[in-house]
């Protein structure tokens, strides 16, 4: 499993417009193939950073997922809503199990 992780800093005038937009970008990856979950929380310590989390099946779900258009035009749209570049970081990562 690849598990991806992201964040978007902006302010508070354009916040609105990213949560919109990344909700958008969230609910559209989720149908492709090898999404196994996406999603978009606020930081609860800056209100105006927006924290993604993903995990897909495996990388090249995850380099698909990239190529789509759609994908990379969310990237272009809240990096010009954003006070820096966007952070993404992705791990290869395997359950194990707890207790």
């Amino acid at each position: 499993m690849i598990v991806v992780w992201g964040c978007i800093e902006t302010t508070e005038e354009h916040l609105q417009q990213v949560l919109t937009l990344s909700l958008e970008h969230v609910h559209r990856s989720r149908a492709e193939p090898g999404c196994i979950s996406h999603s978009a929380q606020i930081d609860a310590e800056n209100p105006n950073r927006v924290v993604f989390f993903e995990e897909w099946e495996s990388m090249d779900a995850l380099k698909t997922h990239f190529s789509v258009p759609a994908s990379s035009e969310f990237v272009n749209q809240v990096a010009r809503l954003s006070v820096s570049p966007p952070e993404i970081r992705a791990f290869a990562a395997e359950p194990v199990k707890l207790g």
